[in-house]
């Protein structure tokens, strides 16, 4: 009887423990992580537009890697738009070289397409080399 009692006792916190483990899992580092997908900003965008339902099941929670020509930059400097079709939040401040205009590749998690503005959505971004 006792025997079973610790048994069922060990049973629950090892379920606890796990459970535990799977809800609060550590954070992803998308600056570490594999590229799932490489991808020009209108490519996305074209795929987006032609069909929302197939691109979300391609690129939604992805790591990608995209590039095209910076159209602005948020005022804090952790945001910027590419082709004004692509909007990115950025993990630290951009650097000062970086300005309108200019070709940029990023990587980042998609998190989704903002049907209203017509603009992809990016974050925990990271410039690439």
């Amino acid at each position: 009887m006792k025997r079973n009692i610790v048994v069922i006792f060990l049973l629950v916190i090892l379920v606890l423990v796990v459970g535990y483990m799977y809800v609060y899992k550590g954070h992803r580092n998308i600056a570490d992580e594999e590229v799932n997908y490489s991808i020009s900003s209108d490519s996305i965008f074209t795929e987006f537009q032609e069909n929302e339902t197939a691109a979300n099941v391609k690129f939604l929670d992805k790591t990608i890697v995209v590039s095209g020509n910076v159209s602005s930059i948020g005022a804090e400097g952790k945001s910027l738009v590419l082709d004004q079709k692509l909007f990115a939040s950025f993990v630290e401040v951009l650097p000062s070289s970086l300005h309108i205009n200019s070709k940029v590749t990023i990587k980042g998690r998609l998190i989704g397409y903002d049907s209203l503005l017509q603009e992809i959505k990016l974050d925990q971004c990271t410039i690439v080399k």
